[in-house]
């Protein structure tokens, strides 16, 4: 077990006011779609979901849930675990869940490391985390989600030869995962030519930062980690 975190990756989590539709899928719905922390984790994840599941993978930050509901619907015998503490982020991933029925889906709403620390070992079959916060100013660079212990937490929960794959437009960001998953004794770079970090994976639903980063003139880096 890794040391416990005491702080946050994220800053402002309130957003804009909710509708009355929000509002009772937060208070109503989204106790039933979400895993109860209070509790031991079962050792088999897989017992977590509504549907029969055959893998579990967990996305940190799905900001929009574009690419976390897209994952959900495409494949309904994998169950999908989405983190997201930003409260609009939040309840459009509620909202989706809801309207699409979706069994295979379950969502957190606070700090990653609290439920990667909650997991079994090994108990996880990809681990995503697309286009996270920056935070470009160097002062704020402690606060970079992928830090060496934070990669610990992941290898710690994925299983062995299985993926953590990251995005991101922001080439110093994309320059300091490199950096650190190289310096991992427990994470290796999948890639073996230029299209392999270029191009995103099958089935790529794109996200809204990825539009608003192309309309900007940034372009996206796709990053792909073997857990050793």
């Amino acid at each position: 077990m890794t040391d416990h975190y005491k702080g946050s990756f994220f800053g402002r989590r309130v957003g804009k006011p909710l509708s009355t539709r929000q509002t009772q899928l937060l208070e109503e719905f989204y106790p039933t779609i979400t895993p109860d922390m209070s509790k031991p984790c079962p050792q088999d994840i897989k017992s977590l979901f509504r549907a029969d599941v055959s893998q579990v993978c967990l996305e940190i930050g799905f900001g929009g849930s574009e690419h976390f509901i897209h994952r959900a619907k495409e494949n309904p015998h994998i169950g999908f675990i989405g983190v997201e503490p930003f409260q609009s982020g939040l309840v459009k991933g509620i909202s989706n869940v809801y309207d699409n029925q979706l069994q295979n889906a379950l969502i957190y709403d606070d700090d990653a490391v609290n439920l990667l620390d909650w997991l079994p070992e090994a108990s996880l079959d990809m681990v995503y985390q697309l286009y996270p916060d920056p935070w470009p100013k160097k002062k704020h660079w402690k606060r970079r989600f992928v830090n060496q212990k934070n990669l610990t937490r992941i290898a710690r929960a994925l299983k062995p030869n299985q993926q953590y794959r990251f995005a991101s437009d922001i080439d110093t960001y994309v320059d300091w995962t490199l950096s650190h998953c190289r310096q991992h004794p427990l994470f290796e770079w999948t890639a073996q030519c230029a299209d392999d970090w270029r191009k995103p994976w099958a089935n790529w639903p794109g996200t809204r930062y990825e539009r608003k980063a192309h309309k900007e003139g940034r372009i996206g880096r796709y990053l792909t980690f073997r857990r050793i």
